[in-house]
């Protein structure tokens, strides 16, 4: 789940996790930015470098959570691959896991990646996946095709040997039919840009687009036609209205009267609004993409919020299997 910061991508991935994890399935909910956004939402603690349980959906699913932290990734990668064991402790305690993780920010988006990948193909010894989907909190928009396509760079450069292999793998998953990069957007300008050139970019890369999931969509109380009429020589029809509805007499200098210019002033910016919306809903149509609408919750998103959220999606057919 990608989308450009404050469009809600953090809220949305977790409530596709609740969403997926109905009918009792095993989710988990993975976050790589470091911002702890995801225990936030679900009221807890914040999340270690372990995976944990942290929500149980109607019909007994269960979403677990990990926050992957790209230095324990590293050495999780160098006792994988390396058998560094309590050597690539002691390369943390001098400090060259933090230095090497920090001057190849590319370094950092294979370890994420890779950890990620890595619940997606684990299994138990009966052969099951431990988990029916995984679900990241991706970073934005503007990054999420060099963030999903670094390991095509990193097998690029390495021909041979563990990382090459490593980095061959994690790509079969990411252009495999099992995953869908969703992309989360306002009906705003800037956001629906960066939605259309997100999704121009991760097709030239081959990565696999999902849907757009339009957030925070507010209601439309009036139309344009509405608000023409009351605009266009009827403030003495809607003063009027307005005294009938018990707000004062229709009076020039009336309550009713001085309600009239403000209430206009309003219905303008309601229908510039609704005219923006549509425009920007033609765009994001063009994608050719499935789209997806949550309601803006007025009060916020607490634990209820990201339930209903999440019932919203599984009715639209998003976080169905």
């Amino acid at each position: 789940m990608t989308g450009k910061g404050g469009t809600g991508k953090t809220t949305v991935a977790a409530a596709l996790a609740l969403a997926l994890a109905a009918e009792g399935r095993r989710i988990l909910l993975v976050e790589v930015e470091g911002r702890q956004g995801i225990a936030q939402l679900f009221e807890t603690d914040a999340l270690p470098y372990v995976e944990r349980k942290i929500a149980v959906s109607p019909g007994g699913g269960e979403v677990h959570a990990l926050a992957i932290d790209p230095e324990q990734a590293l050495l999780d990668y160098l006792d994988m691959f390396y058998k560094l064991g309590r050597a690539g402790r002691a390369l943390k305690k001098l400090g060259a896991i933090d230095f090497a993780t920090t001057i190849a920010p590319g370094l950092r988006d294979v370890l994420l990646t890779g950890k990620a990948c890595e619940a997606v193909r684990r299994k138990d010894k009966a052969g099951w996946r431990t988990y029916d989907a995984v679900v990241m909190d991706a970073p934005p928009t503007g990054r999420i095709t060099r963030f999903l396509n670094v390991n095509d760079e990193v097998a690029g450069l390495a021909r041979i040997g563990p990382i090459y292999n490593q980095a061959q793998a994690v790509m079969r998953v990411m252009k495999s039919r099992e995953t869908a990069v969703h992309l989360v957007t306002l009906l705003e300008e800037m956001p629906v840009q960066e939605t259309v050139d997100g999704v121009a970019e991760l097709r030239a890369a081959g990565l696999p687009v999902g849907g757009v999931v339009i957030n925070m969509v507010r209601p439309v109380i009036l139309d344009s036609e509405a608000v023409c009429a009351a605009a266009n020589g009827q403030r003495t029809a809607v003063a009027k209205a307005l005294s009938q509805a018990g707000l004062g007499g229709a009076r020039r200098g009336g309550h009713a009267e001085r309600l009239v210019d403000p209430l206009l002033a309003q219905a303008h910016e309601h229908a510039e609004r609704v005219a923006l919306e549509r425009r920007e809903r033609a765009e994001l149509e063009e994608l050719g993409l499935p789209t997806y609408e949550l309601d803006l919750l007025g009060d916020g998103v607490d634990l209820g919020g990201l339930y209903r959220l999440a019932e919203n999606l599984r009715k639209q057919g998003l976080g169905v299997a």
